[in-house]
């Protein structure tokens, strides 16, 4: 497995809901990021030791109002490009679709475009899952930079995806939103546009598989 697939792991496993193994999964975490680049590795390091320091019920209630659509911060990537219409409803089934085309079944709880899910999926098939992820590169930067503004930890946690991305990352919401291919949505169900839609928050936990050698150790 490659430095880059790494990180998307590590940032994948920290940006599901955490419940109460988090803490215990950590060490299996730190283990990780010792393969993974130096700068993504520190970011993500960061925020597992302000974590590590959180009780299990403070770090859920951080996560829950973190990641909140009403703030423009969501972690379902469709969100951001389709908003509430109907349209966004053919755009996950195009993704199941991707998913089971490069011989992964999605059986997830979560909807198929849960970040969480796109970067297990961008790290088992690195090739068409950077391709996926640039698809999104926009709501992924306006997610990382919202998550700046708020000043929150998982500001990293989107700061280390994006390095293991072509090219650099925009500093403005401007120039994020200047990523985004195509134009607005045309049969909006309620008030969003494509960059600033109105979705589902996260209210649920998922607990996605953690890919493993035969051996048992983690990839």
């Amino acid at each position: 497995m490659t430095p880059d697939a790494l990180v998307r792991l590590v940032a994948g496993c920290v940006l599901q809901y955490p419940g109460d193994r988090f803490h215990d999964e950590l060490p299996r975490l730190r283990a990780a990021l010792t393969a993974a680049p130096a700068e993504p590795a520190a970011l993500l390091g960061t925020f597992l030791d302000e974590a590590e320091g959180m009780t299990p019920i403070g770090l859920c209630e951080r996560y829950t109002s973190t990641f909140d659509t009403r703030n423009r911060r969501c972690l379902y990537l469709t969100w951001w490009t389709d908003g509430d219409t109907r349209r966004r409803g053919l755009s996950l089934v195009r993704l199941k679709r991707i998913y089971r085309d490069f011989g992964l079944e999605y059986a997830g709880e979560e909807l198929p475009d849960f970040l969480p899910a796109a970067l297990e999926f961008a790290a088992l098939r690195e090739e068409a899952g950077t391709e996926l992820l640039q698809e999104h590169r926009a709501g992924l930067e306006l997610l990382r930079l919202a998550l700046t503004e708020s000043a929150s930890p998982y500001a990293r946690v989107l700061e280390a995806v994006c390095t293991t991305l072509p090219g650099p990352s925009p500093a403005t919401k401007a120039e994020a939103k200047a990523l985004a291919r195509g134009g607005p949505p045309q049969e909006l169900v309620g008030a969003g546009s494509p960059l600033e839609p109105s979705g589902p928050g996260v209210d649920r936990p998922v607990d996605l598989p953690w890919p493993t050698s035969p051996e048992g150790k983690t990839a």
